[in-house]
């Protein structure tokens, strides 16, 4: 593909795939379009970028990943946080006073099985979708754009240990909701 009118087709019939992984990074319709259409300019004016190396939604993904990144930079002063009363509540939901899990965790099988479920992995999207806007944030810019602590923390203006303190958190949640929505067999999150 070395003419823009030859990955348009493709580019388009990828954009919604696109469009929701921006989605769950950004949680703003409006900044996730911005990165979007970014992202398939960028491929537009650039197709002889794409040297077949790998498939074309990689690249188009890496792309994407670099325009989150600016997108969280340029509107990070809008994002919004949780309070600590909020986060207790759920860790006193899920831990006794001794710091034990009231309920021990159950047995996930073969998880890199499960991984590689379509299901799976939208019942993950939606479980991170349900994570407060912080913490969303967070898990997506360490775990999906696998930005370095230092980066997130200067871009989110938090300390090193609240942002670990926060992807705890975040993890707990996670584990919860898949347990409930994923392992234990319960309806999709």
């Amino acid at each position: 593909m070395t003419d823009a009118s030859d990955v348009a087709p493709a580019l388009e019939k990828l954009r919604p795939q696109l469009l929701k992984f921006a989605l769950l990074q950004l949680r703003n319709a409006a900044w996730a379009e911005d990165a979007v259409s970014e992202t398939l300019l960028a491929a537009l004016e650039k197709p002889q970028a794409f040297a077949r190396q790998s498939q074309l939604k990689t690249w188009l993904i890496g792309i994407l990943k670099h325009k989150l990144v600016d997108q969280i930079r340029r509107n990070c002063r809008e994002l919004s946080t949780t309070s600590a009363d909020d986060e207790q509540d759920f860790e006193d939901e899920l831990f006794q006073a001794d710091g034990h899990w009231r309920d021990a965790p159950q047995d996930w099988g073969d998880p890199e099985h499960s991984l590689r479920q379509v299901e799976f992995m939208q019942v993950l999207e939606a479980c991170v979708d349900q994570l407060p806007g912080q913490q969303g944030r967070l898990f997506m810019m360490r775990e999906w754009l696998e930005l370095e602590t230092e980066e997130i923390c200067k871009t989110l203006q938090i300390s090193p240990t609240n942002l670990w303190v926060m992807l705890h958190r975040a993890r707990l949640r996670l584990r919860e909701c898949l347990a409930l929505n994923w392992f234990a067999g319960g309806s999709k999150a």
